[in-house]
């Protein structure tokens, strides 16, 4: 064959590739490479140490005869078909765990066979995805999950339940509760805050728990000191587990919020002037600590605090985690059947906490099992809500003037007078200073007090705001009829 009749490189490498994968985009625009048949997807630029497309389609070619190729016929290729593949319809893609069709969620297992499993409210199998339904995305913390044991009759919980050291069966339902939330792609769950005194194995319980979800390989990190640093963590795997926190920043919290309920993030990209890349995420998130200090208000109403107390008996580590790893089948497939008795459920959606969705599961696995969920992840909140309070010498000052307020009424000033009234409640007659910290000025009063909202609303204190025709005000109200401070008993009912 004459030189000028020979099929070009560049050419060959894309038949090829078109041949054996399927080429797609993201809704920021990456495109993913997936081999025919096969739900794992990578981007074709990645160079990353989970193995790239390039490298995928190099081995391929090679085994299959066609040959070895320079760069730059590679870099070709890639290029034609990264262009045709912006013409293609748009396909998200998930880590770990993913919604379906017809109601599903699926669980990816981190297997190199694909194998996932799949969770709907009539059952629970494992199969691997029809790629056009679920895209899997692997990082570095993709740990690989064993195979879950069927028919399991409940006993994979009560083994979960006896390598930890939760204190009471009011935080065992409620972090099941967490567990189930974090096998749904779309219910927020708040960050479970794992407490209790020293040598609780507050540290070992976080990580059999994450390891449920995140496999066998994972494992409990420190606080980034960077919020780019944070996020860069959370979007690479599933569940973000810190440990050891005793310290609570104001900007490490508002970026838990963040994790919490969802945000973007939005950076230059790399090697341009003007385009952007977009990151959104939203994670289950998992704290152990004893104490963080004073707890801000907005991320009060998103932790999940679940508190163990010392064992009895020490274990050796060894001892430990060999029993860990030979029940964690049983325990995934215990996990699993709870999902599904709860997603089968039918119950009211709670619209007094502001994680409602997560106060829906609750009630719904109390409707599947009776465990009271719902009453201790209430309870719980209360308790924030004190932690709140006496963190907080504001909040304390104005419970102590709403009390000279009667039932039923209001009271009505500026911003400016509010301060000097709360400022002379805080005083007192014995003159005291006001401690460091305390608002200067009626706007940052205002702001205060906002953020307060919710933690005096809970308390029987209406914080509202409004204007007249001469001023901005605030107005403090006491409703007639306070909510209860005090729960309801919980049943004492284990799993």
């Amino acid at each position: 064959m004459a030189e000028d009749e020979k099929t070009p490189a560049r050419e060959v490498i894309a038949d090829y590739a078109q041949a054996h994968f399927r080429y797609f985009r993201t809704a920021d625009g990456t495109v993913y490479a997936q081999r025919t048949g096969h739900p794992v997807a990578r981007p074709i630029r990645s160079q990353g140490t989970t193995g790239s497309h390039r490298q995928e389609l190099m081995v391929g070619l090679y085994r299959d005869g066609i040959g070895v190729f320079n760069g730059t016929a590679l870099k070709e290729a890639l290029d034609l078909i990264e262009a045709l593949a912006l013409s293609e319809q748009v396909q998200p893609v998930h880590i770990r765990v993913a919604p379906g069709f017809d109601g599903a969620t699926w669980l990816d297992l981190g297997r190199a066979d694909g194998m996932s499993v799949r969770i709907h409210p009539t059952g629970w199998d494992i199969r691997t995805p029809d790629p056009r339904e679920v895209c899997w995305k692997r990082t570095q913390l993709t740990g690989e999950l064993p195979l879950p044991t069927r028919d399991t009759d409940g006993k994979g919980i009560d083994l979960l339940l006896r390598l930890t050291n939760f204190a009471n069966a009011q935080a065992e339902c409620l972090a099941l509760a967490w567990l189930i939330g974090c096998l749904g792609p779309s219910v927020p769950v708040p960050a479970a805050f794992l407490t209790g005194p020293q040598g609780a194995g507050k540290s070992t319980a976080g990580r059999m728990l994450t390891r449920i979800v995140e496999g066998m390989s994972s494992d409990l990190r420190r606080p980034p000191k960077d919020e780019d640093s944070l996020t860069a963590a959370v979007a690479a795997g599933w569940v973000t587990a810190l440990d050891n926190l005793s310290h609570m920043s104001p900007d490490l919290s508002d970026a838990m919020c963040c994790i919490v309920t969802g945000a973007e993030s939005v950076k230059r990209a790399l090697f341009t002037d003007g385009d952007v890349h977009r990151s959104s995420y939203r994670r289950p998130l998992l704290l152990t600590g004893i104490d963080v200090g004073v707890i801000r208000p907005d991320l009060a109403e998103r932790l999940l605090p679940l508190r163990l107390e010392r064992p009895k008996v020490r274990r050796t580590e060894a001892e430990l985690w060999a029993e860990y790893a030979e029940v964690l089948p049983v325990v995934l497939g215990s996990l699993l059947d709870l999902t599904v008795k709860v997603r089968k459920a039918h119950a009211e959606t709670p619209t007094d906490p502001r994680m409602a969705d997560f106060a829906h599961l609750c009630a719904q696995l109390d409707a599947a099992t009776g465990f009271g969920a719902l009453a201790a992840y209430r309870a719980s909140l209360d308790d924030l809500n004190d932690d709140v309070i006496e963190g907080d010498l504001l909040a304390q000052t104005v419970l102590t003037h709403a009390e000279t307020i009667a039932p039923g009424a209001a009271q009505r000033m500026t911003s400016t007078e509010w301060l000097a009234c709360l400022s002379c409640v805080y005083s007192g007659e014995e003159a005291r200073p006001l401690p460091k910290g305390w608002p200067t000025t009626g706007k940052v009063l205002a702001d205060r007090l906002k953020r307060l909202q919710p933690t005096l609303a809970a308390r029987g204190v209406l914080i509202d705001s409004g204007r007249t025709k001469e001023a901005r005000y605030l107005e403090m109200t006491r409703p007639a009829v306070p909510p209860p401070h005090e729960q309801p008993p919980l049943p004492d009912q284990g799993t």
